[in-house]
């Protein structure tokens, strides 16, 4: 089967943020045209294993807003049609001309915003402001862009329980279709764990907390809250619109995607690899018309039955148990039905004739323990 989700590495940022572990570069402007070069080859190069037309294309960074405008507009101009296009942007780099150079080229954008709070962003290391957020917004929506989204921290350092308050109503007075809330996650050993070791372990205690403010704050706001860190607009409040991220979804439902770029990942049937992290050597190989360097993994069956439980059960549909049920522990599978942490549904008409197993959902209260939960599901 022939991937219908692609996703597009721009690797270059202004700065690099302490907390951040993705394959980034800072600068380079002389280096934007020729990097989008080597990805439009190795799209040539891995153009059959995409579908025609494509679900989703992800433009991710990195911020892919800071590239070169001449390079950016290029790339979405060459890559192929698809359903829904995202670029990822960041609010300072977000003018009434980019705006208007991905309306009509994308059709959502998000925007990495963080926290409201300057002094909160300054610990981050962030850039942009709050109200480069807000004119950022207005200048896509002045060109007619419909689908934003907005990114939120919580546990950020110093951070307290009215500051995550004041950032969700910020965002919601915004009026984004989509909103992602993420738990702070630092990499052991880098900058930003050393500058802020102490604070970050008295966050830990509080960010189960955050994550249920977090939920009730947006749900009772209108967004339904579809997968464990995401949420977006109800469909009977926008029109019927489905405004999940088409792209993660695909990841969620453990669909087969395409990643293009510098460090990027792809995983096609039973084969997952990554490219090499090193720019230079990345884009030296595609000029030769060489694939780049690559780290494969073949993928058992196991794995991609694990990997289907964890994502799947990180979502507020039910999970299809057929072909998963060798991989659960039915005596924890009873015991958390018990308890209400789960539900068991049947597929109408198809038990008696088949033996289906049926679907697996957690339920609210299930949903906040959610990966521990699914730990121990997993025999």
């Amino acid at each position: 089967m022939a991937a219908r989700h692609l996703y597009v590495h721009l690797p270059f940022c202004s700065s690099r943020c302490g907390y951040c572990d993705f394959v980034t570069v800072v600068g380079r402007r002389a280096e934007h045209g020729g990097y989008v070069e080597a990805l439009l080859r190795e799209l040539e190069l891995e153009r059959t294993l995409l579908a025609d037309p494509l679900e989703s294309v992800y433009l991710g960074g990195g911020t892919p807003t800071l590239t070169e405008r001449g390079a950016l507009e290029h790339l979405l101009d060459a890559l192929p049609p698809a359903t829904e296009v995202t670029v990822e942007a960041n609010p300072e780099t977000v003018t009434p001309g980019l705006a208007s150079l991905l309306a009509g080229r994308a059709t959502r954008v998000s925007l990495g915003a963080q926290t409201f709070s300057p002094a909160l962003l300054e610990t981050l290391g962030r850039v942009a402001s709050p109200d480069d957020v807000r004119a950022a917004v207005y200048a896509l929506r002045d060109a007619g862009i419909d689908n934003i989204s907005l990114d939120l921290i919580y546990g950020i350092p110093g951070q307290e329980p009215a500051d995550l308050a004041r950032d969700l109503a910020e965002a919601v007075a915004l009026e984004p279709e989509h909103i992602s809330a993420y738990e702070l996650e630092a990499k052991p050993g880098t900058r930003f764990t050393h500058a802020h070791g102490a604070e970050l372990e008295r966050q830990a205690d509080s960010m189960e907390s955050y994550f249920e403010r977090v939920v009730e704050t947006l749900t009772s706001a209108g967004f339904r809250w579809y997968e464990t860190a995401n949420f977006c607009r109800s469909p009977e409040l926008v029109g019927g619109r489905d405004l999940r991220a088409g792209h993660n979804l695909g990841y969620w439902l453990g669909r087969d995607y395409l990643g293009l770029g510098v460090g990027a990942v792809s995983t096609i049937e039973s084969r997952r690899w990554r490219n090499t992290p090193s720019l230079a050597r990345y884009v030296s190989s595609l000029a030769g018309r060489k694939r780049p360097p690559r780290e494969v993994e073949e993928l058992s069956r196991d794995v991609r039955v694990t990997e289907r439980v964890m994502l799947g059960l990180r979502l507020d549909e039910p999970l299809p148990l057929a072909p998963l049920e060798h991989a659960l522990d039915p005596v924890e599978l009873e015991r958390f039905a018990k308890l209400g942490l789960v539900e068991l549904g049947v597929v109408p008409d198809r038990r008696a004739e088949g033996g289906d197993p049926g679907t697996l959902t957690l339920t609210r209260r299930g949903r906040f323990v959610g990966g521990g939960l699914t730990a121990r599901l997993l025999a």
